[in-house]
């Protein structure tokens, strides 16, 4: 074999190893007029899923606040339209926002959800990233609802050991509604997830080695760490806050790191 056709093989070896996937959070149909329509929410995300058709990325993930009115069924009918335009070969996961399942869910908000638009936690594996999603309002304001909350942390611990344990280069987390948006011991607010609930799923996301948390909720964009880990707040598809853009971000996997960068919707590649 001639030195150039081995270099051939190493850079598309290369380009198979890198995974890209996007994040899209918060299309949030009827946030712009307050439940009156949702025509600006579904210009939005038409051109998220036709951009991520061009792009063909491993998957989709949407973190959370899919609807705007939890049960609403036409918002629900209007988000299920346009995913269903997403190229087939692309996988879609969708996470649970407060705006689905309510700031305090309840066993009837949870079914409802889980009826609607499926499981509220899981995992799943495309290639060498392991996702584990989570629902974030059961570790904020699961006050209703506290043997539910207690399963999914009970649940999360033993599926980061099993995820480990089958290999994966790349654990990553999703939720809606971040951990912390810059520092792991920041104060108490609507925008992160309360000090001790916090605290305990850092220690086993530590434990088992999760190098990046990707979440919405904050409808504008921030980054923060603790020690290796990164937590990743990007800005909505739907309505943007405090001067932010909508649009999504683009994530690439590849030898044991993991890349980002949120483009809004003037600047796609």
């Amino acid at each position: 074999m001639t030195i150039q056709r081995l270099l051939l093989v190493f850079a598309l070896a290369g380009t198979l190893a890198a995974q890209t996937f996007v994040q899209m959070s918060d299309p949030q149909f009827g946030m712009y007029t307050k439940d009156a329509d949702f025509a600006q929410e579904t210009a939005n995300f038409e051109f998220a899923i036709a951009t991520a058709n061009r792009l063909k990325p491993a998957f989709v993930v949407i973190t959370g606040d899919l609807i705007n009115k939890a049960g609403d069924a036409a918002m629900t009918a209007e988000y299920k339209r346009i995913t269903a335009k997403l190229d087939p070969k692309i996988k879609l996961f969708n996470v649970a926002g407060n705006h689905d399942v309510g700031n305090e869910p309840t066993k009837e908000s949870l079914a409802q959800y889980r009826e609607r638009f499926g499981p509220d936690y899981y995992s799943f594996r495309v290639g060498d990233v392991a996702g584990v999603v989570l629902n974030s309002n059961l570790e904020k304001g699961a006050e209703k609802v506290p043997e539910e909350a207690a399963r999914m942390e009970a649940w999360f611990r033993n599926e980061l050991e099993r995820v480990k344990l089958g290999g994966a280069r790349h654990i990553i987390v999703f939720q809606h509604i971040s951990f912390f948006l810059k520092e792991p011991d920041e104060t108490d607010q609507y925008f992160n997830i309360p000090k001790p609930v916090r605290e305990r799923y850092l220690r086993v996301m530590h434990e088992y080695g999760v190098q990046q948390v990707f979440a919405g909720h904050y409808h504008r964009n921030e980054k923060g760490r603790d020690d290796d880990l990164e937590m990743v707040t990007s800005a909505p598809v739907g309505m943007p806050l405090g001067g932010a853009k909508s649009g999504l971000r683009v994530v690439t996997a590849k030898d044991g790191t993991v890349t980002h960068k949120f483009y809004d919707f003037g600047e796609l590649p």
